[in-house]
């Protein structure tokens, strides 16, 4: 549509009373422009249609009561006026149509009043242009390769989930032993104690090393030396030695075990979805647990019940044998790569990490708590057989009872899972430790030996899932660069009050009888809620 130059003046004065600067427009010549390209030198008609000065910019409009002075306008950022090229498009096969397309030059958008520039430009709206990053270095994987990182990722789970099982079986196996090793030895409560404290010094060990040996040797080695480091353990316990040699094998196990937890929970905290796997591996704990009484009970009964340690012997040569087959004695983030895993970050600092470790007070404060909570678990599993036995007159059978408790352990921390996120991690703790507590209130004033085992039971399910969430909430409060090191010392560090608690539990019971084993542990309960409700609250800090 062709307007004259004074039509086309008398437009622009009404719709733009702001004086803005109308840059030219050179539109460079080619001859490859498509037939529907319009040619905006000459469509635009500015130079013939305006008298414009050297600078681009229009004179002001006749002075009128109904144009508000230009100091009242909104002041917009000024045009300089420069001249710039609009690249021209090649031309494109016939029947493709070209996206429509929307300049605005200096913030000036036309409008339909304008009718000279209305013209000029496109009458059609641009579509919206998300311009996004092109140049990621993240390659594409194929349905074959991510299904090989699924089945990788699936089989590294499995080998952690089978040596945790393998410390579930070492705790639970306890327990129903202890009688017969009193009798067998013909020791008292406080000397058969020392077992606990031998195993203790073992956690202790494995715990101030682990983090020296994960950076000297890497993630499949020191797991695989603790595995071993158990396995021997079981080969000294299996002849049914003196009881000095018992002791030592006990610390041996402690130490092997410590370094299991600390890799396991430190490479699962690294893990997408690490809550719901935490309740998993440490379900996995529980299973071991819930079987190693069964067995342990029909062994109690024979004269050679060292033979126990037999079956926990071959246990631990299939367990060294799948984390050597699997991990390959791969460092951590090998091992993350062939699962597709994002490899967590490296702390490229020389200061030390022991330091900065021990630096954190809510360290501190999570491996107390997880003390006292290992503390509990295993002095009921192991002390609840010869309570049984003494005071509700249970017999040789009350070993099931600690295969129950376990066996609740084990439901609580897998059929949980949902509960735990829709309640909150934080909160749910506190009502678990309040209705365990109780639970163990019963079991200490109601002398009836299916109250007490069906209590246990409950008990041990409520406790069962206080681990796993402890483990997930350290990913979510602990630095990411130093979590495998800080979950490590949690755990293993925990892990001592397997040892420590149930020879206080021994202590208390050679002086005023095993009737003091559930005032201790309500006490020791009582004493988690109070630690927990000094634990911060989720921060992520990186």
């Amino acid at each position: 549509m062709t307007h004259s130059p004074r039509t086309s003046l008398e437009a622009i004065q009404r719709s733009n009373t702001k004086s803005t600067p109308i840059p030219r427009i050179l539109v460079a010549d080619n001859e490859a422009a498509t037939s529907s390209s319009v040619d905006l030198s000459k469509s635009l008609a500015i130079d013939s249609a305006l008298e414009v000065d050297a600078d681009g910019v229009l004179p002001p409009p006749p002075s009128s009561d109904r144009i508000r002075r230009r100091s009242e306008l909104r002041q917009k950022p000024v045009f300089t006026g420069e001249e710039f090229e609009l690249p021209v498009l090649p031309s494109l096969p016939e029947g493709l149509q070209t996206p429509p397309l929307q300049v605005h030059a200096s913030g000036i958008a036309p409008g339909h009043d304008d009718i000279e520039l209305a013209s000029g430009f496109p009458s059609t709206t641009a579509s919206s242009v998300h311009m996004e990053d092109t140049s990621s270095t993240a390659p594409v994987l194929s349905p074959a390769e991510k299904a090989q990182h699924r089945w990788k990722g699936r089989l590294h789970f499995f080998a952690l989930c089978y040596c945790t099982i393998l410390q579930g079986w070492n705790d639970g196996s306890t327990g129903p032993l202890l009688p017969t090793i009193q009798r067998y030895h013909n020791i008292g409560f406080a000397i058969v104690s020392l077992l606990f404290i031998f195993n203790c010094i073992g956690f202790v060990s494995g715990a101030m090393m682990n983090v020296y040996l994960n950076d000297r040797l890497g993630f499949g080695k020191v797991i695989v030396l603790g595995a071993a480091c158990q396995l021997g353990a079981y080969v000294i316990l299996s002849p049914g030695g003196p009881f000095p040699t018992m002791c030592i094998a006990f610390s041996l196990a402690g130490f092997g075990i410590a370094l299991q937890n600390a890799q396991a929970n430190g490479f699962v905290g690294n893990l997408k979805n690490a809550q719901a796997k935490f309740g998993f591996l440490h379900g996995s704990y529980g299973l071991g647990a819930f079987i190693a009484p069964l067995v342990a009970t029909n062994f109690a009964t024979k004269e050679r019940w060292y033979f126990h340690y037999l079956i926990s012997a071959a246990i631990g040569i299939s367990t060294t044998a799948v984390l050597l087959y699997v991990f390959r004695l791969k460092n951590q983030d090998d091992i993350m790569v062939e699962a597709g895993h994002a490899v967590a970050e490296v702390d490229n600092t020389r200061e030390n990490k022991y330091k900065q470790i021990f630096g954190l007070r809510t360290v501190h404060l999570l491996s107390i708590w997880a003390l006292i909570y290992v503390g509990v678990e295993v002095t009921l599993g192991g002390w609840i057989v010869t309570f049984i036995e003494q005071k509700r007159g249970g017999g040789t059978s009350a070993g099931y009872i600690s295969s129950g408790f376990f066996g609740g352990l084990m439901l609580g921390r897998i059929a949980l899972i949902w509960l735990n996120r829709k309640v909150g991690e934080r909160r749910i703790m506190f009502i678990y430790a309040f209705l365990a507590i109780q639970l163990e209130v019963t079991v200490w004033v109601v002398p009836s030996l299916i109250e007490n085992a069906v209590a246990i039971s409950c008990i041990g399910f409520l406790l069962g899932p206080m681990y796993p969430i402890l483990m997930s909430y350290c990913t979510q409060i602990l630095p990411r660069w130093l979590l495998t090191g800080c979950v490590g010392w949690i755990g293993s560090f925990g892990q001592t009050g397997s040892a420590a608690l149930p020879f206080a539990t021994g202590l208390l019971a050679s002086k005023f009888g095993i009737g003091s084993l559930q005032p201790f542990v309500v006490s020791m309960m009582s004493t988690m809620i109070l630690l927990w409700a000094f634990v911060p609250r989720v921060r992520r800090v990186d």
